[in-house]
């Protein structure tokens, strides 16, 4: 990459950093930035510095919100007796946009994959199984993936709340 000033780098090298952010892409993105007015950067500055300091994960369900616990798990309408277990954040709303579920949910942040050195230790299982042990759960759903990774923390998950 040829020689940028080093404010233009660490904003290539911060965008790299996302998911399917080449560093082509990532420099695309600044170039697009500079282009813009000053107003619409600064509000877009504004906007990740109040995702940063706005957004806390639920210490219940592990979902992001603004207050915790979060409004799904504070919702007395809810039968909190029922869990959703669910692999990543965005999974949830996809439960939720069919407004038929009116449980619980738990994020576990991933899936077991040995191969990619992911292992229950690095996923929210703990909190699952102290949320099962310390609270009147009559239903755990695993709505995870049907892939090897997704059955794979399944069996995992069925044996340790057995």
């Amino acid at each position: 990459m040829p020689r940028f000033p080093l404010v233009i780098q660490n904003l290539t090298d911060s965008f790299s950093r996302l998911p399917g952010v080449g560093p082509k892409t990532a420099l695309r993105f600044v170039f697009y930035l500079l282009r813009q007015k000053q107003e619409d950067n600064i509000k877009f500055a504004k906007a990740i510095e109040m995702l940063v300091n706005s957004i806390a994960t639920c210490q219940i369900c592990q979902n992001f919100s603004e207050k915790n616990p979060c409004a799904i798990c504070s919702d007395r309408n809810r039968d909190q007796s029922v869990i959703c277990v669910v692999a990543e954040h965005q999974d949830l709303p996809v439960i939720e946009n069919t407004g038929e579920y009116r449980g619980a949910y738990h994020i576990l942040g991933g899936v077991l994959d040995p191969l990619h050195g992911i292992t229950p230790d690095q996923l929210k299982i703990k909190e699952l199984i102290y949320r099962v042990q310390n609270n009147n759960i009559k239903e755990i759903v695993l709505a995870l993936n049907p892939d090897l990774e997704g059955e794979t923390t399944i069996l995992y998950l069925t044996k340790l709340i057995k």
